[in-house]
Order: C-alpha cells, then sequence, then structure tokens
C-alpha cells in the first residue's frame, strides 16, 4: 500500500496531544517509539507495512537489539494505537494487526525500593545546607544553592512524597502552599492531585528554599539547573548517579526506586493501601497493591514479635 508512515508521526502526535490530552512526557516515547519503526522501515528493501512486518520488527526488537521485554511490549502498543488511529483517519492506511494474535505480556517484576540504610548514608553525608550568602555559579547567577543540595533536597522530597520524576521536574514555585505543606502536582493524564510535606526539617528546607526564592516569577520551575532553566529528568539522573558514585553507595540510585521506597516505607508502617494509592496518583488500586509484596520487613518483626513457636516450645 501507499503509505509513507514517518509524514503521519506528527498529525497522530498531535491527536494524542488535543484530542486525548496525554502528557507530554507520553508524547515524547510515543515520538521515540514511532521513530525508532520509521527508522527500522527505511532499512527495508520492500518496506511493506503488514503483518511480517510486524512479526518481524518484533524479532528485530527481542533479538538484535536485545530490548526487554517491556520495552518491547511498549514499542509494539504504540504501533497498535498509531495503526487505530490510522486506519480511522487516513486513506488507504494499512492495518498491519488486523490479522496478529499478538501475545504483549510481560512478566510482572516486582518493584526495587532502596532499602533504609542506604537512603540513611544518603541523607547523612550529602549536603543539607545551603549557603547564607550567594555565589556567582558562571552562568551569571548568583544562588545560595549548590547542585548537590538541590539534588539532594529533591531527593528527600521523592521519599516523603512518591512523585514521579516528571511531576518532580515540572513543579513549580506556584505550585507551593504558603507554608509549602503542599504541593499541586500534575500526574499522568493530565491528573491533578496534592502531596503534602509533614517531616518538620523537609518543611523547614523548604521553606528556607521558597524563601530565597521568593522573588522570582511564581511560573519559574521549583528545581533548577545551574543556569538557572528547568532541572531535566535526564541531568537529575545524571546526579543521582555521579552522587552514588561520589558516596560510594552500594547501587546507583534512580529516581522511580525513590518512588517505590516512597510507597514500601508507608505499607510497611501500616498506611492503608488506599491513602498509598491517592499519594502515588495510581488510577487503579491493583497497581499499587504489588508493593504489600516487596513489604516484608513489618511481617518479619511482627512475626518475630509473636514467636508462637517459642511459646509452645521454649527449648
Amino acid at each position: 500500500m501507499d503509505f509513507q508512515f514517518a509524514t503521519h508521526i506528527e498529525v497522530f502526535l498531535e491527536y494524542c496531544r488535543t484530542q486525548q490530552n496525554l502528557s507530554e512526557n507520553t508524547i515524547l516515547g510515543y515520538r521515540q517509539d514511532l521513530r525508532a519503526f520509521a527508522k527500522y522501515i527505511l532499512k527495508e528493501t520492500d518496506p511493506r507495512i503488514d503483518g511480517d512486518c510486524i512479526l518481524e520488527y518484533m524479532e528485530d526488537l527481542r533479538n538484535r537489539q536485545g530490548l526487554a521485554p517491556a520495552t518491547v511490549r511498549r514499542r509494539i502498543v504504540c504501533l497498535k494505537k498509531f495503526f487505530k488511529w490510522a486506519s480511522k483517519s487516513l486513506q488507504n492506511a494499512p492495518t498491519p494487526f488486523e490479522q496478529l494474535e499478538i501475545d504483549l505480556k510481560v512478566p510482572k517484576r516486582l518493584p526495587r525500593p532502596i532499602d533504609r540504610q542506604t537512603l540513611r548514608q544518603l541523607f547523612v553525608s550529602a549536603p543539607r545546607q545551603f549557603s547564607s550568602t550567594a555565589t556567582h555559579n558562571g552562568y551569571g547567577i548568583d544562588t545560595p544553592f549548590s547542585p548537590d543540595y538541590v539534588t539532594v533536597l529533591a531527593t528527600r522530597l521523592l521519599t516523603a512524597t512518591g512523585l514521579r520524576i516528571g511531576e518532580l521536574t515540572h513543579i513549580k514555585l506556584r505550585d507551593l502552599s504558603p507554608d509549602c505543606s503542599r504541593i499541586r502536582v500534575v500526574g499522568k493524564g493530565n491528573r491533578e492531585r496534592s502531596v503534602y510535606v509533614t517531616n518538620s526539617r523537609l518543611l523547614s528546607d523548604l521553606k528556607s528554599y521558597s524563601k530565597q526564592r521568593q522573588d522570582e516569577q511564581p511560573e519559574s520551575f521549583l528545581f533548577q539547573n545551574v543556569r538557572g532553566a528547568r532541572l531535566s529528568e535526564a541531568a537529575f539522573r545524571k546526579r543521582l548517579k555521579n552522587m552514588s558514585a561520589g558516596l560510594a553507595l552500594p547501587e546507583t540510585l534512580t529516581p522511580h526506586r525513590f518512588r517505590h521506597s516512597a510507597a514500601t516505607l508507608l505499607i510497611e508502617e501500616g498506611i492503608d493501601i488506599r491513602i498509598v494509592q491517592r499519594l502515588l496518583g495510581h488510577a487503579s488500586i491493583a497497581t499499587t497493591e504489588i508493593y504489600t509484596r516487596v513489604s516484608d520487613n513489618s511481617l518479619i518483626q511482627a512475626i518475630s514479635r509473636a514467636d508462637t513457636l517459642g511459646q509452645i516450645d521454649p527449648g
């Protein structure tokens, strides 16, 4: 069929943005996945888009590129969504999935929270204070906040609230309540929710941080890079990697593992799972329930305290 796949990618993404109200992070992921398929098609000597093409592409993703099952699934699901739209919106658009029955199930992996000892080591060792005087950062901006201080403040906020990295880096000054105890965030599907800061030390640090920024526009991002622009997700991940190495932590830290830690710590402290669901912004409680499978610490402690066998067989 005469169908120029690559020429319709941006049209589809605009449909996702304006009619489906998908987040910019989702749009970015779709663009990357669709461009990857377009690049694959260009390499083919006979670039027909049919069922065989899809199956061969899956084989290429799995074996030649060696991508993880979850990544393969995401790319194929993205293609299915694109061709479903194309079949309704474009003339002569192929429907390569029509005769396919593809099993896209991915074995569920348990979340990997950061253990308490590593978190304690991070927060004890890393910078916690900002300078009382502004210092020049080399980009024409005077600030009392070092990049390490901002990074650690962000990781503490992640641990306390379970925010996604995209939610964290898009918080603006106007999203903080006057006392900094409540933060408005925009999650997946542009759903708004509030998270709360109750830890006294973190709350005090946020207040001091926001006070130093009070002369800035409300639209300014809460966490900035050294140039005064929004701290990007990629830059934050790089900072965590460098910090992990610099502090000789036993494992490399990632933003999402802080989210896993936030949920697991709350479950271990006996917080109702429905409250954890609301805090994390999960649409379904089934997504939150996975944390009950990794939260064994409280279970072990309870069993140890009870020691039922010891009561009847003291030895």
